[in-house]
């Protein structure tokens, strides 16, 4: 199969719903073999089974990516069924949102756990083998919230500033390694969760319409606008590009205040 992607092995987490599901989709149109992970199995499996109806080399496992031992797991697998794994997608991740003295221990427990130390657990999953294979490419998707501060967002904004820095971290020190660490900053994407979040004011039509406000082109991205700038970014078309960010927003962070 030929394509932007021919000859990857990617790893992608997150991958059963979102940005995930079409990053998966894309990424097996361009020629990627892929080995998916979420935490909802029924899910998971039925849209790993239509992918896989439509062709190509896909494999999936119900996982947590909290669990280190169970991601090492995966990878192993992973390595059985698609190939050695020469890339990954760390796309997991959860809102966690609240005033800072009104966050509690768990909640904080759970942001961290999921945005930052599950995408550590698979870059360690995943980067000894990159090593001895002589190169590889790791994606996090990170956030606008990982470089902007909005009030009452305590402490998501926290963990990814911090996946940020870690993805700069890991850039530095593997790329004599031929290892590429990048990250990829949504703003707001017409996904399950963002619809959920306008759902919660008592006028969802209103809070929409004053998330558009806050673009310039009045619009927010669709999850196959940020799966297509992940193909670049996992592509061979970029093979400089490391320890940096690519933010895809619409321009939102740019603009101090709204129009």
């Amino acid at each position: 199969m030929t394509g932007r992607l021919a000859g990857k092995r990617i790893f992608v987490t997150g991958a059963a719903q979102g940005i995930g599901l079409a990053i998966a989709k894309t990424f097996l149109r361009e020629g990627a073999a892929l080995f998916l992970i979420d935490r909802d199995a029924d899910l998971l499996a039925r849209e790993a089974a239509v992918m896989k109806q439509a062709g190509g080399k896909i494999g999936w496992l119900s996982a947590d990516i909290t669990d280190a031992a169970a991601i090492a797991g995966a990878v192993r697998q992973a390595a059985g069924e698609i190939g050695a794994i020469n890339a990954l997608v760390n796309n997991a991740g959860v809102n966690v949102f609240a005033e800072p003295l009104e966050t509690t221990d768990e909640e904080w427990d759970r942001c961290f756990d999921i945005n930052l130390k599950g995408a550590w657990n698979c870059c360690k999953a995943v980067l000894p083998g990159m090593i001895e294979a002589g190169g590889g490419v790791i994606l996090n998707i990170a956030s606008t919230h990982a470089f902007t501060i909005i009030p009452h967002t305590f402490p998501y904004p926290l963990a990814k500033h911090a996946l940020l820095g870690m993805t700069k971290s890991l850039g530095l020190e593997y790329a004599p390694k031929n290892v590429r660490v990048n990250a990829l900053a949504p703003g707001y994407v017409s996904t399950q969760k963002v619809i959920d979040y306008w759902n919660s004011f008592p006028d969802p039509e209103a809070a929409k319409a004053e998330t558009m406000k806050l673009h310039p082109g009045g619009r927010i991205a669709s999850p196959e606008e940020i799966a297509m700038a992940a193909v670049f970014m996992i592509s061979d078309e970029c093979p400089f590009m490391n320890a940096t960010c690519l933010t895809v927003d619409g321009g939102l962070s740019v603009q101090q205040h709204p129009a």
